[in-house]
C-alpha cells in the first residue's frame, strides 16, 4: 500500500448544504411527467423510487426552503429516510425527466438535507399509541423490513416484539453495510426511538433453534418473518477447503462488530490482530464478486491495510453510457465505480476489477492457507437452442493471483433452511418463502412474510417497501380493515 493517508471507519457522506439543496430543488419543477416516483418494473428492473415517495411535492417544498413540511410530507411513505439518503442507488434520480437531457434532480441529497434538519430540530418522532388493541405480534429479523413493519404495527397500537439472533437489532443495515457508508450510531438513534415507543427487541435470539415456531404461533397473534436471504453463494472450485477463504458477510459483519466493540475507535480497529484472519496489514486480498457486497469488502480490506486488493467479476465490463437497447427511464446498465473501488485506485495506483473472469481453483500452500488464486477468462456466447446467453471458458487463458486471504461476495440465495423448515412453509424454485405480492401470505395460517425472505437479495428500500406493505396487510387481517 502507498504512503497515502488511510481512509478510516468513519462515515464518508457529508451533510448537504441547504442553499445548495434548494436550487437544486427548484430544477424539479421544469418537469412534465414525474417519472422519479413510479417504482414500476421496466423490462425486469425497477423505474422510480419502490416507496413511491411523492418526489416532486418533497422537492417543491425543499425549494421553498420549508424543510419541516418536506419531512412531514416524506414521513408519510417514508419509514427512514436516514438510511436509504445513505446506502441507496438513487433509483428515483435514474428515472428523473430533467436528468433525461440535463443532470437528474439531486432527490437522494434532498432526502438526506430533510432528514437531518429533521433530527437536528428534533422533528423524528415515533408514535406512542395512546390505545393499545391488545393484538401481539411477533417479528422475526431486525433488517429494514422488519423495523419498517415494527414501526407501523406499534403505530397502530399493537404489541411488537422483534426477534434478532445477532447480538444488536439492525440486521443487513447493522452487520451487512460497513460503518463508512452508514454509522451505526444512525440505526442505533432510530432503534431506541423504536424502543421508546414501546417496540421490543429480543436480541441472541435464534428462532427456529433457541424458540420454535410453535410456541411463538401459541403466543402471538401474528408472525411476520423478515429474515432476509442470508445464504452466502459459494464458489465450488478445487481446493475450496483452504483456509483463508471466507464469505463476505462473515467478514463483513466481524470489522463491524469488532468496531461497535471498541466504541467506534478507528485508530484500535485497524491495528488490531484480534481477527480470525489475524490482520490484512500488507497481505493479497481476492475479492470474488462485483456487487455492493464486493466492493465494500474491497474498501474495507484497503482501510485494514491490505497491500493488494483484486475483484473479480464474471460480467462483462459495462459500458460507460447508455447503450441504445437500454433507453431511459429503464435503470442504466453503466459503469459504476464506486467509493470501494475508488479507494483502491487512490492506494493503488489501479482500478481492482478484472472483469469476465472467475476462479478455477484455490491453491494451497504448505501450511494449509490459500496462496494464490488460478483464475480463467470467460467469454458469453448465445445458446442457439434457448437464445440466452451462456459463460464459457477461454481455452488458455488462465492465470495466478497472489492471495493470502479471499472474500466470497458472489450473492445470496434465499432465506435459511432451518427457519423454513420449523414453520413449514412453502418456498419457490429460488428458494425464496413463497407470499403472494399484495398479501404477504404465506402457507401457514398466521404467518406473513417480507423483504429479502421473499424476493430475493434486493434494495434497502425494497425491503422498507415490503415492511410497511406487509404491516397493512396484517393489521387488516386482526382488525378487518387498516388505515395504515
Amino acid at each position: 500500500m502507498s504512503d497515502m493517508k488511510r481512509p478510516d471507519f468513519f462515515e464518508f457522506h457529508e451533510s448537504p448544504d441547504l442553499k445548495k439543496q434548494i436550487e437544486e430543488a427548484k430544477r424539479c419543477n421544469n418537469c412534465g411527467v414525474p417519472f422519479c416516483q413510479a417504482g414500476v418494473l421496466i423490462s425486469g428492473m425497477t423505474s422510480g423510487c419502490p416507496l413511491n415517495n411523492l418526489v416532486p411535492e418533497t422537492n417543491s417544498l425543499v425549494s421553498k426552503g420549508n424543510f419541516k413540511q418536506a419531512y412531514i410530507r416524506l414521513s408519510k411513505t417514508h419509514s427512514f429516510p436516514e438510511f436509504t439518503s445513505r446506502v441507496c442507488p438513487a433509483l428515483c434520480e435514474a428515472a428523473c425527466t430533467c436528468g433525461l437531457h440535463t443532470t437528474a434532480i439531486p432527490t437522494k441529497e434532498n432526502e438526506r438535507a430533510i432528514i437531518d434538519y429533521a433530527f437536528e430540530n428534533d422533528l423524528v418522532k415515533e408514535i406512542k399509541p395512546a390505545t393499545p388493541t391488545g393484538k401481539k405480534i411477533a417479528i422475526i429479523g431486525s433488517g429494514p423490513s422488519g423495523l419498517a413493519a415494527a414501526q407501523l404495527l406499534n403505530m397502530r397500537g399493537h404489541s411488537v416484539t422483534v426477534y434478532e439472533r445477532s447480538d444488536r437489532p439492525g440486521g443487513l443495515l447493522r452487520y451487512g453495510i460497513p460503518n463508512m457508508k452508514l454509522d451505526k450510531r444512525v440505526l442505533d438513534r432510530r432503534i431506541n426511538l423504536l424502543k421508546d415507543a414501546g417496540v421490543s427487541f429480543k436480541c441472541s435470539v435464534d428462532v427456529g433453534k433457541d424458540i420454535k415456531a410453535k410456541e411463538l404461533l401459541k403466543e402471538y397473534d401474528r408472525v411476520i418473518l423478515c429474515c432476509g436471504a442470508s445464504n452466502p453463494r459459494d464458489i465450488k472450485a478445487s481446493g475450496r477447503e483452504a483456509k483463508g477463504i471466507y464469505f463476505a458477510v462473515d467478514f463483513l459483519k466481524e470489522v463491524s462488530k469488532k468496531l461497535m466493540d471498541l466504541n467506534y475507535d478507528n485508530d484500535a480497529l485497524v491495528n488490531s490482530k484480534d481477527f480470525s484472519f489475524k490482520s490484512l496489514e500488507g497481505k493479497s486480498v481476492v475479492v470474488i464478486g462485483g456487487g455492493d457486497t464486493g466492493n465494500d469488502c474491497v474498501g474495507t480490506a484497503v482501510r485494514l491495510g491490505a497491500g493488494a486488493v483484486t475483484q473479480l467479476e464474471m460480467m462483462p465490463k459495462p459500458p460507460e453510457c447508455r447503450a441504445c437497447s437500454n433507453p431511459w427511464p429503464e435503470w442504466p446498465k453503466v459503469l459504476k465505480t464506486d467509493y470501494g473501488q475508488l479507494d483502491a485506485i487512490k492506494a493503488y495506483g489501479h482500478d481492482p476489477r478484472i472483469f469476465e473472469t472467475t476462479v478455477k481453483e484455490f491453491i494451497k500452500g504448505k501450511d494449509g492457507n490459500v496462496a494464490s488464486v488460478k483464475t480463467v477468462k470467460l467469454s458469453f456466447e448465445k445458446d442457439p437452442q434457448t437464445g440466452r446467453n451462456v459463460m464459457k471458458e477461454v481455452a488458455g487463458s488462465e492465470a495466478l493471483i497472489k492471495a493470502d486471504i479471499v472474500l466470497i461476495a458472489a450473492g445470496f440465495l434465499g432465506a435459511q433452511s432451518y427457519i423454513v423448515s420449523d414453520f413449514g412453509v412453502e418456498c419457490n424454485e429460488r428458494t425464496n418463502v413463497s407470499a403472494k405480492d399484495g398479501d404477504f401470505k404465506t402457507s401457514v395460517d398466521r404467518v406473513f412474510s417480507a423483504g429479502d425472505m421473499r424476493r430475493g437479495q434486493s434494495l434497502v428500500v425494497w425491503a422498507i417497501s415490503e415492511g410497511r406493505k406487509v404491516a397493512a396487510k396484517v393489521d387488516e387481517s386482526l382488525m378487518g380493515y387498516t388505515n395504515l
